[in-house]
């Protein structure tokens, strides 16, 4: 079919060229594109509770966290690994679920959508919990996290469409 992108969820599989079927990798990839809404509607409930959950969700772990940090300083870690730095690595990596469905579902010419579904839903975050919830802090880090977070997604979610590439 001339004129339709092959990356879009709905251009057909492209068939193997000795049989005629769909070839192997593009129905693997068409199950994906199918499941991946569902899977990232669960993601988003799961990320909505710990969001807008009332108080930190590490709350009950923080004197944890604080004593293995302190634990692996004494043990030669350096000093700039700090609470700091693993909250906002926490937060890249809470994010990476969004750049990835939204590439695998809008097709790696949408990288730039996941990117910016990442900023506008860390914005919105940051936003109700500093409205909503006094006992949560809303920050400019966490919203650079977490758009990183949603652009490394998006680098992964290109990896199982590269072969969708026209030769």
């Amino acid at each position: 079919m001339t004129g339709m992108d092959p990356d879009s969820p709905a251009a057909p599989c492209p068939e193997s060229p000795a049989s005629g079927t769909p070839a192997a990798g593009s129905r693997g990839r068409a199950r994906l594109r199918r499941w991946a809404p569902w899977l990232m509607l669960v993601y988003l409930v799961v990320l909505a509770l710990i969001a807008f959950w009332p108080v930190p969700v590490d709350r009950n772990a923080y004197e944890s966290l604080l004593a293995l940090i302190d634990w692996l300083q004494v043990h030669g870690a350096p000093e700039w690994v700090r609470y700091s730095l693993v909250e906002f690595i926490a937060n890249i990596v809470l994010f990476v679920p969004v750049g990835l469905f939204v590439v695998i579902m809008a097709g790696r010419r949408g990288w730039w959508l996941a990117v910016l579904a990442g900023f506008a839903a860390s914005c919105t975050i940051e936003l109700g919990q500093l409205i909503f919830l006094p006992d949560r802090f809303a920050t400019l880090a966490d919203v650079l996290a977490n758009t990183l977070g949603a652009a490394v997604g998006a680098v992964l979610g290109l990896v199982p469409l590269r072969s969708d590439r026209p030769r």
